[in-house]
């Protein structure tokens, strides 16, 4: 007989309420730096767009302080020296703003992980999730200190971008499987792979906007559907894709010529049609799921809003609101996609343990 069957049932319940608790507690944390998460990926782009990514030239702190207000007379000799510069008070902090959320957001992180563990039987699943967040929020900060060190390299920069989505789809995994929804039905299960080669295509394309924004190519096309009056302008991909090259700069060390930064675009404004036909399509059909709908409705009304920022920002020369939601438009596709992929993988997961259930 088990040891739960000889206690009283008020002590049963007293321990069923006590684990309810603790359940309850892990589930609003892990929404609480869901969140903060989101908001801190819209903030970076924020930072990025703002050119506050070399607001304090230095990391941790800004010019070895804590707060720009330790640094105000090295901003001041900055700015002096270069009034247009990288360096103002202003720049200094939304820099520094976006590393503290940064910070407290690893605290977080920390935390579930230490609830994950303590509490993984009354969970019902293994903490290993919450400490691959945790190398990744790990990893996510040291690309924030290269963004810097590096002067705002456009691989490490896209890096960085990339890696705040892996964050942010690792968090929403962990959301997920927190979050009580219609069940999804096993005839669903073939779309599996489906939805994740399309996350693959979504990152990549995440890829290449942000390639488009860490090099300031948003604007190397001020026509739509057309690019410089054709439909195939002259491009140079060789040198606008260089990996190893420093900001605004050719790999020969050059300035960064108009053709790169039109491969640049072009390329990012034709692979959209191909997710966005892509997702489309799946999403579409996968609404057709009570299980699946909510997050796919999500992910078809993301598109259109991307497809319509995107356009926006061309007709409109990149305002700073546009721009940033369009940021943010990716990460909710990120957010949606990955529900998806979670809410798939568990039914998936249903049926391999059914098949080996003996008779």
């Amino acid at each position: 007989m088990s040891t739960a069957a000889l206690l009283p049932s008020s002590e049963l319940a007293a321990k069923d309420l006590l684990s309810d608790v603790k359940r309850r507690r892990y589930r609003k944390i892990v929404f609480l730096t869901w969140f903060l998460t989101l908001d801190l990926i819209m903030f970076g782009a924020f930072v990025r767009l703002t050119d506050s990514g070399l607001g304090c030239p230095d990391w941790p702190g800004c010019y070895g302080n804590v707060t720009p207000l330790g640094a105000l007379q090295s901003i001041r000799e900055a700015v002096q020296v270069m009034p247009e510069g990288p360096v103002t008070l202003p720049k200094a902090w939304i820099e520094m703003i976006h590393r503290y959320v940064g910070g407290l957001l690893g605290l977080l992180i920390i935390a579930i992980c230490w609830m994950a563990w303590r509490h993984r039987t009354r969970l019902g699943y293994s903490p290993t999730l919450a400490f691959v967040t945790l190398v990744a929020v790990c990893v996510q900060g040291a690309f924030g200190a290269w963004t810097v060190t590096h002067q705002l390299m456009p691989a490490v920069v896209t890096a960085h971008l990339l890696g705040g989505m892996s964050l942010l789809a690792l968090m929403t995994w962990l959301a997920a499987r927190e979050r009580a929804h219609p069940p999804v039905s096993v005839e669903q299960r073939p779309y599996l792979g489906w939805a994740a080669f399309g996350l693959g295509l979504l990152f990549l394309q995440i890829a290449l906007g942000g390639w488009v924004s860490t090099n300031y190519a948003a604007l190397a096309c001020m026509e739509f559907p057309l690019c410089h009056g054709t439909w195939w302008p002259e491009m140079d991909a060789a040198s606008g894709f260089a990996i190893v090259r420093g900001l605004g700069e050719m790999p020969s060390g050059e300035m960064i010529s108009q053709p790169a930064l039109t491969a640049i675009h072009w390329v990012h404004r034709n692979a959209a049609w191909v997710v966005f036909a892509y997702w489309g399509w799946l999403a579409w059909r996968l609404r057709a799921d009570a299980g699946l709908r909510g997050p796919a409705t999500l992910v078809l009304c993301l598109l259109v809003a991307q497809l319509v920022t995107g356009l926006t920002t061309i007709f409109f020369q990149w305002p700073l609101l546009i721009a940033v939601l369009h940021n943010g438009g990716a990460a909710g596709l990120v957010l949606g996609v990955v529900t998806l992929l979670t809410r798939l993988a568990n039914v998936q997961r249903q049926r391999l343990s059914v098949q080996s259930t003996p008779p």
